[in-house]
């Protein structure tokens, strides 16, 4: 058995205060165990984001660095590979491409389009010669990207084919402020015409090599308090913010992760595999990759079918995945599925083995030594639907169910873990342990370089120093230097050192965090009663037959409705049961289902002890999910609640009217 004395993962630096002066209570403060006597300090040769590429580059030249898979005839072909000495030579080549057409240090440039080599190449370039990397979502939209061009005064984009258009469209006005577009392969005759109408040339990848290789020019490297990024994050509410990042803070995060996994016997080799498939432009993919080359691994990009993504694990392989809530729930649905056409036998045998090896986890056995046997037997299957070579999974972007953690952490044969971050803070703020089955459910303890503590919210009833401790999320460290061209909102976010996340969270007396609830995503309705309506739509996203859900009121309605994107599968079961025929969208449409759901969620809302202000009297089902087509989600799939409010308005009157009729109907009665 590994278990034994309580581990201790943090230390507490500081003690909590009451509320003074006008000021909010605060918790007390949680540093790692790791930086107990302060936070480390860096190695002399990696102080910069251009450090970590360019020590690995010289220490693991033939290594496999970036693999994709070529499309040849319409057909998807196997990985190839670039290796370190191959990309740190095109980064090279591209950095002198860069300061031929003279762009200087400090300078802002674009990268624009789905995870590739070229996107890294571009990126490193900029790491190398000084230059800021802006990074755009690719599932930003037009209107985002204009204004993030004039905004962050890009002077060149790196960007994909598909995405030339966008940027030469007459909608997208900041374009002729850009000196050069430089394609991932190749532009259209047609393109670099409508280019060069409004002054702006444009490149094949091949030949803007070609232009660095004839003019080669030495990097330029940047400074550690140097900007590395300028990373715009689309919130949920209105114009993108830039958020600044530093070189030595990607170092910092680095050297972190080092101290981090120095602690276990398990260590990643230059034959560990990333595959990439969160945007590039996302925090959390960036990081992981950035760790990645420290190690001289790999990392293999997908093919750009998020639907088709088990081919890609197929064919790479890979020892590591991350991927945000959604992906999970994806892979939990479909072991779900495979157990349910199993014969009933065998189900039993299955569960059998999944209570004995999780029982031997919460005794402390690791994953490895809780039940080789059950791993043999039915577990290693669920391990070959994922390529077979997972060591470890990672989720972040939101908080994953009790449920799908503690189940993936039994039947994947691989560690799992969850984090806590944001852009603001590089990525993962907190971080669990593996093995350890007292953190599933939470998003860990403070990470290498982080301090934590919580703060006081009066107006939801949240205080820190109360049992349980609650607040909003508040982390210090070496993060992000502001937003750009922002000073007030930087002065919002910061206060006395500390970041103020906007996130609610639950902590413990040894420092270990959950996220509970978000600061700005409450109402008040007209009875003057709080909705904290994050944690409803926790509670909500329950029952079987609902896929995803947003609930809505206002301080003129007293009570709340919902729109709900029904689970197909299990809809169509229920439509089946009850004689009802017609497509997914037909069935949507029926009043028996809306009815069902209805009480669905009135059942859950009963077993989770809500009170009733907080039930929900009314839905509407949209057989679409929520998209980015829309503009009804980001693109870390938070929802725009402000966009849909507009998008359902119609529907939602209608809804209201109805319940106002019955009540009155009731009144009369």
């Amino acid at each position: 058995m590994e278990g034994g004395t309580k581990k201790v993962f943090t230390v507490q630096v500081e003690d909590g205060k009451p509320r003074k002066d006008g000021r909010p209570a605060v918790g007390p403060v949680f540093r790692s165990a790791l930086s107990k006597d302060g936070f480390p300090p860096l190695e002399p040769d990696m102080k910069t984001s251009w450090d970590v590429f360019r020590v690995a580059a010289g220490k693991y030249p033939d290594n496999r660095m970036l693999g994709w898979r070529p499309f040849k005839d319409g057909v998807i072909g196997p990985y190839i590979w670039k290796s370190y000495k191959e990309v740190y030579e095109e980064v090279l080549q591209v950095g002198s491409a860069l300061q031929q057409l003279g762009v200087q240090p400090g300078s802002r440039i674009g990268i624009y389009g789905t995870n590739c080599p070229q996107w890294i190449v571009a990126m490193q370039a900029c790491n190398g010669y000084s230059l800021i990397c802006v990074p755009l979502y690719d599932t930003l939209g037009a209107g985002a990207v204009d204004f993030i061009i004039d905004h962050a005064e890009i002077d060149v984009i790196f960007i994909q084919d598909k995405k030339i258009k966008e940027i030469l469209s007459p909608n997208c006005k900041s374009a002729k402020r850009v000196k050069a577009l430089v394609t991932f392969t190749l532009g259209t005759s047609e393109e670099i015409t409508s280019a060069d109408q409004i002054g702006m040339k444009l490149y094949s990848w091949n030949d803007f090599l070609k232009m660095g290789k004839d003019n080669p020019a030495q990097p330029c490297a940047p400074k550690p308090n140097d900007t590395c990024t300028i990373m715009y994050t689309s919130g949920t509410s209105g114009q993108p913010k830039g958020v600044m990042l530093s070189h030595e803070s990607h170092a910092m995060y680095v050297k972190g992760v080092d101290l981090f996994m120095d602690q276990f016997d398990d260590k990643m080799t230059t034959d560990d595999v990333f595959l990439s498939f969160l945007p590039l432009a996302h925090i959390l993919d960036r990081m992981i990759e950035e760790y990645f080359f420290h190690k001289g691994a790999s990392v293999g990009y997908y093919h750009g079918d998020l639907n088709a993504l088990r081919d890609d694990l197929m064919e790479l392989k890979p020892t590591l995945l991350v991927g945000v809530p959604r992906v999970y729930e994806k892979i939990y649905e479909g072991i779900l599925k495979a157990l349910s056409e199993l014969r009933p036998l065998r189900r039993i045998i299955f569960n059998a083995l999944y209570n004995r090896k999780l029982s031997n986890m919460k005794a402390g056995y690791t994953h490895k030594t809780a039940s080789p046997f059950a791993d043999m037997l039915a577990f290693r299957k669920v391990k070959a639907r994922l390529g077979g070579r997972l060591r470890l999974l990672i989720s972040g972007g939101a908080p994953l169910s009790n449920e799908i953690e503690e189940f993936l952490r039994v039947t994947s044969c691989a560690y799992f873990i969850q984090g806590y971050g944001l852009t603001e803070t590089l990525g993962p703020s907190t971080v669990c342990y593996p093995d350890d089955m007292s953190l599933v459910g939470t998003v860990g303890v403070a990470a290498t370089y982080t301090e934590l503590r919580l703060e006081e919210v009066p107006e939801m009833g949240y205080d820190p120093l109360g049992t349980p401790s609650r607040g909003e999320i508040c982390v210090r460290g070496n993060f992000f230097t502001g937003y750009y061209k922002n000073p007030e909102l930087t002065n919002e976010a910061m206060a006395d050192g500390w970041f103020h996340t906007g996130d609610i969270g639950e902590m413990n007396s040894d420092g270990i965090l959950k996220v509970i609830d978000r600061k700005k995503n409450i109402f008040k309705l007209s009875q003057g009663e709080y909705v904290a309506v994050e944690y409803l739509e926790k509670v909500y996203g329950f029952p079987p037959t609902v896929e995803d859900i947003w609930v809505y009121g206002d301080s003129f309605r007293s009570m709340l409705v919902a729109v709900v994107n029904p689970h197909e599968e299990n809809t169509m079961k229920w439509a089946e049961a009850n004689r009802l025929k017609g497509s997914f969208a037909e069935i949507c449409k029926s009043e028996g289902l809306k009815e069902y759901i209805l009480k669905e969620l009135q059942s859950v809302a009963a077993k989770n002890k809500l009170r009733g202000f907080e039930y929900v009297k009314g839905v509407i089902l949209d057989p679409v999910p929520f998209d980015l087509e829309r503009d009804l989600v980001t693109a870390t799939m938070k929802k725009r609640r402000n966009n849909m409010l507009k998008y359902y308005k119609p529907e939602i009157e209608k809804v209201y009217q109805k319940l106002e009729e019955q009540r009155v109907a009731a009144k009369s009665k």
